[in-house]
């Protein structure tokens, strides 16, 4: 695949200015963007990505700004084969200061692996959906909090801080529409168990800014905004438009992948995370500070497209190539 040779963006956006909407006060001043890349992005991947292409892309990572990097997943090689060399990765990353390199365990055997291997953040993984929950790992929604309770004990003794993510916010493969309730159920439910902060995870991007709306209010009534952050899949092209709703509301903590990359192997038809390119350039767009550079983050982006054979799914990244 031919190198993008990608143009010069500044890390403060068009000509760095600040929205009138962020000076009000309209949207959060700053943003803290979670790259889920490596670990949500990579996992669908058919093709086994060679280890020292996710060392490295985690590396350029965290070149580029950014404060957390969700590295990898300890879950059985058996269910996910991408992740297998969870160790390895690890290891083989350099951690610099000042950023998180969380990953995801599903179970008290994932969390001892990733200590082991140098873990100090985690994040467990829940869903609203009762199929969603039973096809994804395998038992209900209340059985896999149970699950969580052991994680939650064994980091609570150990000092690891715990992210909580909850699936299917905004709709289900074999549910279809879910609750806003049961989104806020489930998610008062890991907040209270001690994750410090929920991802509401729209898994297969069916929602639009009424139902992101509709949800984040609900939710907003048991857990603090400040504990909230939100994960977008851009399926039907309306990820950047509910993360607006979203920052709207007082969410400043978002996640992110990459190029767009990954889906998710349990529901099918699920496309790709918003890109980080087009987040950041929104942001910066708005005057909202993330720290990222873009041009290094296109750079990231570059690199694993190549690395993977494909095209970016990034917008900015497609509309700054200069072949």
């Amino acid at each position: 695949m031919p190198q993008c040779a990608t143009g010069a963006l500044s890390r403060d956006g068009p000509r760095g200015q600040v929205s009138a909407a962020a000076a009000a006060g309209a949207f959060p001043k700053r943003v803290k963007v979670v790259e889920v890349g490596p670990r949500d992005g990579l996992q669908n991947e058919k093709n086994v990505v060679p280890t020292p292409v996710k060392i490295s892309l985690i590396n350029m990572l965290s070149e580029t700004g950014l404060q957390v990097i969700e590295a990898t997943s300890f879950v059985s090689p058996k269910w996910v084969p991408q992740m297998a060399d969870h160790t390895e990765v690890m290891q083989g990353i350099n951690k610099l200061p000042g950023i998180s390199y969380p990953v995801l365990t599903p179970n008290l055997k994932g969390f001892q692996a990733a200590v082991a291997a140098g873990a100090k953040e985690v994040s467990i993984f829940g869903a609203a959906s009762e199929l969603f929950t039973k096809k994804n790992i395998n038992c209900s929604i209340e059985e896999s909090l149970e699950r969580f309770d052991e994680v939650m004990t064994a980091a609570r003794a150990a000092s690891i801080p715990v992210r909580g993510y909850v699936s299917c916010v905004l709709g289900c493969p074999y549910e279809g529409k879910i609750s806003a309730a049961k989104v806020a159920e489930v998610s008062k439910k890991m907040y209270s168990m001690g994750c410090y902060e929920i991802s509401l995870g729209d898994t297969i991007g069916i929602g639009t800014p009424g139902s992101m709306r509709e949800m984040l209010t609900a939710v907003m009534k048991e857990v603090p905004v400040g504990a909230l952050a939100v994960h977008c899949h851009d399926t039907y092209g309306q990820a950047l438009a509910n993360i607006l709703v979203a920052l709207q509301m007082g969410v400043s903590v978002v996640d992110a992948s990459v190029a767009g990359l990954g889906g998710c192997p349990y529901a099918q038809g699920a496309s790709g995370n918003v890109a980080t390119e087009d987040l950041v350039y929104m942001l910066n767009g708005l005057g909202i500070h993330t720290g990222v550079d873009l041009q290094k983050l296109m750079d990231a982006g570059t690199f694993i497209c190549n690395a993977l054979n494909r095209r970016t799914n990034s917008k900015v990244s497609q509309a700054s190539c200069r072949l």
